[in-house]
């Protein structure tokens, strides 16, 4: 079963506390073909810069962590529960006055654990902001 944008909007509309939902987060794409993937949009806010003006991490962090639930709905055809197990994450360039494209592409799911890639990038640009790698026990 194919997750559709709408689904997945509403995926993040219902499943997420109200801070997470405050950042913004919007769904770009959704793909379940070999490779199951989300790409996020994290809209740029100075609410989220941190001195110096470039976005927070923690910000990033809680949008590579939302990208990668969305990226498992897509996987599984809607909303599994499921908990952080790890995630890890590097920062490779700041972030300032744009928004951040956030792509979770699944590595590998299995019937207990998913495991995934994350790359964020400024729109507009090819260069890496941040990376991640997270797994994920699915609890349903």
């Amino acid at each position: 079963m194919t997750l559709t944008l709408s689904a997945a909007e509403k995926v993040l509309a219902d499943n997420f506390a109200p801070w997470v939902l405050d950042l913004g987060l919007t769904v770009e794409a959704v793909a379940s073909a070999d490779g199951h993937e989300a790409v996020l949009r994290l809209p740029w806010s100075d609410r989220l810069a941190r001195e110096g003006g470039g976005l927070s991490g923690q910000a990033l962090m809680a949008a590579a962590d939302t990208a990668t639930v969305i990226a498992v709905a897509a996987a599984r055809g809607g909303f599994v529960p499921m908990t952080t197990v790890q995630q890890s994450i590097s920062f490779q360039r700041a972030v300032v006055g744009s928004d951040v494209l956030v792509r979770a592409r699944l590595t590998k799911t299995g019937k207990r654990m998913a495991f995934a890639d994350i790359t964020m990038t400024a729109e507009g640009t090819q260069e890496t902001a941040a990376h991640a790698t997270a797994v994920y026990a699915l609890l349903g």
